[in-house]
């Protein structure tokens, strides 16, 4: 009877086996298109006809080629900002530099954003802040393009990336300059903050363009983050918004699910190919994905309390809490809490998971971190349109 039931269990192998080795090129491309990452990393060991067509050129774009390794952040003590990296992902993907030793050298470099697998940086050519270049690179393959400043650049804080390999391996750097930049008027008016003109810089035209914001009064300092999808940047901002622009320009905005309040900190971010919503107050998390841009319909994900996610530990009223991103393949949130046991300081960086509830301690990030904790997805297949 064993034996029969042995012997059953190798033919029906043998026909799993048959059954898909018969299917053709084009078929079994689109099948391995709908797994993650990990998982077409290990059907490459299945066969070498299945290694070939994961690893072909032409199916880079299809098929999962990479998934969240770790997050950029920066360090501040007394005398200098470093750069840090945080990976993430165990040992499945070779160390990261966050010095990013490969580009030009500069006086002084800091990482704006990063956007599927590239990294925006601000370049300081010497002590005079006024001469400067942003970088775009890909941190995977160390290629790097120089993207030429503005007028304005010099005096802004904020840029954000664009970009979709999926779509074209161009992006688009997005400027924002508030009134007093663009004016000159630096009188302190509170309407002085407010984005006055947007630039787009694209890779491919390779020139900037530029035009008036949003009708609404939108302000610089609320961008707190932002979130790139299907070819539209969307940005947290004041007044209940998101505000949301695509790469030719055209800007609308989006309303928020709940009100802001006074010290709460709210983002936006990509997971799955959904637009997320978070907001942190002084005792919950609350997250919503958008599933009509047009109506605004945003239905709520999560809505959980430090209490019942972290404890009594982190009860205290100067502790802090803020989601930094979300996992582009499975339903993870990322949290960080700053908070002061005993005498210590310290920034704990936890992976929170919203089907099964699980929340995991990844590290201690230290407490010179800080903001932005940039999300970074390795990117191996493309290259840069006018790369080093």
């Amino acid at each position: 009877m064993a034996r029969g039931s042995r012997k059953k269990k190798r033919d029906t192998r043998r026909m799993a086996r048959g059954r898909v080795s018969d299917l053709p090129d084009d078929l079994l491309v689109e099948i391995l298109s709908r797994l993650p990452y990990k998982s077409t990393r290990c059907c490459k060991c299945v066969s070498t006809r299945w290694r070939d067509l994961i690893s072909h050129p032409d199916h880079r774009k299809k098929l999962s080629q990479s998934t969240l390794a770790g997050f950029f952040f920066e360090t501040w003590d007394t005398k200098k900002v470093s750069r840090r990296y945080q990976s993430v992902s165990g040992n499945w993907h070779p160390p990261i530099n966050s010095s990013l030793s490969f580009l030009p050298r500069c006086e002084k470099l800091r990482i704006l954003d990063c956007c599927n697998g590239l990294l925006l940086c601000k370049c300081w050519q010497d002590t005079d802040r006024k001469i400067l270049d942003y970088v775009v690179c890909n941190p995977a393959t160390e290629k790097w393009v120089v993207v030429p400043a503005t007028n304005w650049s010099s005096q802004l804080y904020k840029a954000r990336l664009g970009f979709d390999p999926v779509v074209s391996s161009h992006f688009h750097v997005f400027e924002f300059v508030p009134t007093y930049v663009w004016d000159g008027d630096k009188s302190g008016d509170h309407s002085q903050r407010c984005i006055k003109v947007v630039g787009i810089y694209s890779s491919k035209a390779g020139v900037w363009k530029r035009q008036r914001a949003w009708d609404l009064p939108i302000e610089t300092v609320h961008f707190i983050g932002s979130a790139f999808l299907t070819g539209i940047l969307y940005l947290t901002s004041n007044n209940d918004l998101v505000a949301t622009i695509d790469v030719d320009g055209n800007c609308s905005f989006v309303r928020a699910p709940k009100p802001h309040c006074p010290g709460c900190a709210y983002d936006v971010y990509v997971s799955r190919s959904h637009l997320y919503y978070t907001n942190c107050d002084d005792s919950e998390i609350s997250i919503w994905v958008l599933e009509d841009f047009s109506t605004a319909k945003w239905t709520l994900k999560l809505n959980v309390s430090y209490m019942l996610l972290f404890g009594t530990r982190y009860s205290s009223h100067d502790d802090h809490c803020c989601v930094i991103s979300a996992h582009p393949e499975h339903n993870v949130m990322f949290i960080i809490v700053k908070y002061t046991l005993y005498w210590r300081s310290l920034v704990e960086l936890f992976s929170y998971d919203m089907d099964s509830k699980e929340l995991r301690l990844i590290c201690d990030l230290g407490r010179e971190s800080s903001f932005p904790y940039l999300s970074y997805v390795p990117l191996f297949s493309e290259s840069l349109a006018d790369e080093h």
